[in-house]
């Protein structure tokens, strides 16, 4: 491909074009960035609030979505490492094959929210990966540190 061409994309065009940068030595790197529906797709991390997370145009370019955006994810990484630490709610003496089809269910959930968060870091926007990460932090050291377990004495 040539420095800026099109491509179709899902029945949509896709303009690609490449840019060209110094590395750390001294060699020059280029780095492809895409067009589609009129918004910047990257390919390696950037930090600012005019990004698409999730769903196409969301949060768009208005930093209190973003900040909604960041919040979101964040619980959402929360609530994963939660089903993570609690997914044994099955009582003793229960039906087995209901219980099979719960513990099913609840890991087609869990595994759900957490290809939602990885999709979402998948934006390569550096807030949202941070917000993921700390969101998985926080979820860890209330859901599931050893600290925070009872070892019955």
């Amino acid at each position: 491909m040539g420095d800026h061409e099109m491509m179709p994309h899902h029945g949509t065009a896709v303009s690609s074009s490449l840019t060209s940068a110094w590395n750390a030595t001294g060699s020059m790197r280029r780095h492809r960035k895409m067009m589609v529906h009129n918004t910047l797709m990257h390919n390696t991390f950037f930090w600012g609030h005019k990004t698409e997370v999730l769903f196409q145009g969301w949060p768009g370019s208005s930093t209190g979505m973003y900040a909604v955006a960041l919040t979101f994810v964040f619980a959402l990484a929360v609530l994963v490492e939660w089903f993570n630490h609690h997914f044994s709610a099955i009582k003793p003496g229960t039906n087995k094959a209901a219980a099979g089809f719960f513990q099913t269910g609840m890991y087609a959930v869990r595994s759900g929210l957490s290809y939602m968060v990885m999709l979402a870091v998948m934006s390569f926007n550096g807030g949202i990966f941070l917000a993921a990460v700390g969101g998985h932090a926080v979820g860890f050291t209330l859901f599931g540190s050893r600290g925070k377990k009872s070892d019955g004495s």
